[in-house]
């Protein structure tokens, strides 16, 4: 499959001096265009640092990662804003949505800050995607009106609003009860079918099940590589003790 993402020999460093921490020493990662990745691995282990390091949020010390060819260190902050926003999909543990805004006006935000796109083709997006994730009709209440669950799945489709090649997130369930859970991944999974390639991070073996392959992070490196697309087809069951099993053996 084309390479997507590619992130080589990154190093990412916080403090000074003798309270320097290493964070990342050294990652080589690769993401293929609509591939499902997840990461896994203790707190402290680096994988949130690394995403936020492939996504262009957050600078890294050394190293590089190339997004579609492109070095996002060579990048301007506005040029390095323009493609997080147009090319790449942003998923969080708790959505940060504006209180003063309604779900429906949440989830068109992102889309509304080009210029060059409609008003009303921008909304019929938005509602199309409502409609796909199981919360049309919530369009006029506030955020405060709606179940976590609810909430996860308008942020899932303001992160799509404009149709990212790569959807980043970072621990999608860990606010969710089992069910909710167990929707917002069948959700993610469908949109990877569809063609968006997903980076995510998780401590859940049942959520990184869902994933083709499971990196491994440890003290700051990707220790084990763990492919689950040609094992178990899509017994969920049978692909979470095998991600459960590396968990053991890799010490995490």
């Amino acid at each position: 499959m084309e390479r997507m993402l590619t992130g080589k020999n990154i190093v990412k460093t916080f403090g000074k001096g003798d309270e320097k921490v290493g964070a990342l020493n050294g990652v080589d990662i690769e993401l293929s265009k609509g591939e499902f990745v997840a990461v896994m691995g203790p707190s402290g282990s680096g994988k949130s640092t690394l995403l936020f390091a492939l996504s262009g949020t957050d600078d890294i010390t050394s190293g590089s990662v190339l997004f579609d060819g492109i070095e996002l260190s060579d990048l301007g902050e506005n040029e390095l804003a323009d493609i997080r926003r147009t090319k790449m999909g942003f998923v969080f543990q708790q959505p940060t949505m504006l209180k003063n805004l309604n779900i429906l006006d949440n989830i068109i935000l992102p889309a509304m800050q080009d210029g060059r796109k409609n008003l009303a083709g921008i909304i019929r997006r938005a509602k199309s995607l409502m409609d796909k994730t199981g919360i049309s009709g919530l369009e006029n209440r506030d955020t405060t009106e709606i179940s976590g669950g609810q909430l996860q799945r308008a942020g899932i489709c303001r992160a799509l609003m404009n149709e990212p090649n790569v959807l980043f997130a970072d621990e999608p369930t860990g606010a969710l009860n089992s069910k909710s859970a167990d929707e917002i991944m069948a959700l993610l999974s469908e949109i990877n079918k569809e063609g968006t390639a997903i980076l995510l991070v998780t401590h859940d073996a049942k959520v990184a099940a869902r994933a083709d392959r499971v990196l491994f992070t440890k003290d700051g490196i990707v220790v084990f590589d763990l492919s689950l697309e040609e094992s178990s087809g899509n017994d969920i069951d049978a692909r979470m003790e095998k991600v459960i099993s590396q968990m053991a053996l890799v010490g995490i």
